[in-house]
C-alpha cells in the first residue's frame, strides 16, 4: 500500500471537491508555464467534467486566472497575499523593514527577506538600494531551496525532522549524492552563521543571507543580492557582519513582540 493510500485509509473525514480545488492549485504552484484545463485534466487524472467547474469557481474568487498571452491559467497572488496577513507574518515583515532600510543604506545594496514554503523559498519584503546601479527582487520571487542563498540558510536553522519533511517536498528531487552534499553544506552554513555564494542566475552577483531567528529555528532569511560596482563601497565581507547584525537585530525584536503578545 502507498503512502498516499495509508493517508487516505487512516482520514476520519474526506471532502472530495475540496481536494479538488486543492489539487488544482498546488499543480499549478508548481507549474512554470500556463496551463490548460485539458493539461490539468490530464496531470490531475481527471474528468473534465469533474474539474471544470472548479477551475471557474477558483477564477471567479481569484486564486487563478488565464494568462492573457497563452491559452492557460496561472496562479494569482491572493494566496500569497492571504498569507501575509497572517499575525506572525505580518509582524515579523512589521520588524524586518526599519531594519532592512537601515542596512540598505549601509550597504548601498539592495535586501530581501525571504520565508519557506513549499520547498521553495518566497521573497515577502524587500527594500530597494538609494544608488542609482544595483539589484534587486521583487516580493513574490521564489526559487527551490536547493538553488537560492536564502534557502540553504532558511533549511540550516531548522530541527531535523523539519529539514526530512522540507526534502520531500523538493521538485525535483535530489540524488541521494546531492542530498548529502546539500546537507552537509546546510551544516557549513549553521556553523558560520552566514552564507556568501555566487548568484546561480544574475552574473556578478553574491548572496549574502544570514537567518532570523525565531522560537530557536530560522523564520526568514535576510540577503542582501551583492553587487560588484565601480568606486567606493563596502566590501562583501563588511557587508556580511552587516547583514549577520541586522538579522540579529530582528531576531532580537521579534523576541520582543512575541513576548507582548
Amino acid at each position: 500500500m502507498n503512502d498516499m493510500a495509508s493517508l487516505d485509509d487512516d482520514r476520519r473525514y474526506k471532502a472530495p471537491a475540496l481536494e479538488k480545488g486543492l489539487d488544482i492549485l498546488e499543480l499549478l504552484a508548481t507549474s512554470s508555464a500556463p496551463m490548460t484545463l485539458t493539461a490539468i485534466v490530464n496531470q490531475l487524472g481527471r474528468s473534465h467534467g469533474e474539474l471544470f467547474r472548479m477551475v471557474q469557481v477558483l477564477e471567479f474568487r481569484g486564486y487563478i486566472e488565464q494568462d492573457p498571452s497563452a491559452d492557460g491559467y496561472l496562479l494569482t497572488d491572493r494566496l500569497f497575499s492571504l498569507g501575509m496577513q497572517r499575525p506572525k507574518t505580518h509582524s515579523l515583515v512589521e520588524v524586518a523593514l526599519p531594519v532592512m532600510r537601515q542596512l540598505a543604506l549601509d550597504v548601498g545594496q539592495s535586501c530581501h527577506l525571504a520565508l519557506h514554503t513549499l520547498g521553495e523559498m518566497v521573497v515577502v519584503a524587500r527594500m530597494e538600494s538609494s544608488e542609482q546601479l544595483g539589484f534587486s527582487v521583487r516580493v513574490g520571487y521564489r526559487r527551490p531551496l536547493v538553488k537560492a542563498a536564502s534557502g540553504a540558510v532558511l533549511y540550516a536553522f531548522q530541527p531535523e525532522d523539519v529539514r526530512r519533511r522540507w526534502e520531500q517536498m523538493l521538485s525535483p528531487p535530489l540524488s541521494d549524492k546531492e542530498l548529502a552534499d546539500w546537507r552537509v553544506h546546510a551544516d557549513e552554513i549553521r556553523q558560520r552563521h552566514v552564507e556568501l555564494t555566487p548568484s546561480r542566475f544574475v552574473a556578478g552577483v553574491t548572496d549574502i543571507s544570514a537567518p532570523v531567528m525565531r522560537g530557536g529555528v530560522a523564520a526568514a532569511a535576510l540577503t542582501v543580492p551583492f553587487l560588484e560596482k565601480l568606486g567606493p563601497q563596502v566590501s562583501q565581507e563588511e557587508a556580511a557582519i552587516k547583514v549577520q547584525t541586522s538579522a540579529a537585530a530582528i531576531s532580537d525584536q521579534l523576541i520582543d513582540s512575541d513576548s507582548r503578545i
